[in-house]
């Protein structure tokens, strides 16, 4: 894997997400490598892409992983798309950490794979 899913732009945390919306449950699937070799945080969430549920839903994940709260978490880029960058303001140390735990977490899975 070519970095990490994330990038700090502007003293904002940006997270590379690939969305697979209509999944049997909501939850972090992993790292997902674009055809770019581009690393994303691969999210599913179990709603369809409409009126922005699926957007809403990922927010809700990646703000329960990262224990920031919904408001903190923006859609960045991507509003439509499947990838997408989800932008957290400062403060966002404790959430870098946890972001580093969850992909360590997944780096260490294919490792043993």
């Amino acid at each position: 894997m070519r970095g990490k899913p994330w990038e700090i732009v502007k003293e904002h945390l940006m997270v590379h997400v690939r969305l697979t919306p209509n999944a049997r449950k909501n939850g972090i699937g992993g790292i997902y490598t674009g055809a770019d070799g581009a690393p994303a945080l691969g999210l599913y969430v179990s709603v369809p892409p409409e009126k922005g549920k699926a957007n809403k839903a990922a927010i809700a994940i990646l703000s329960k992983a990262l224990k920031v709260p919904k408001s903190a978490i923006s859609v960045a880029i991507g509003e439509t798309s499947r990838t997408k960058v989800f932008k957290i303001p400062p403060p966002f140390e404790h959430a870098l950490e946890r972001l580093e735990d969850i992909v360590r977490k997944y780096e260490d899975k294919d490792a043993e794979q």
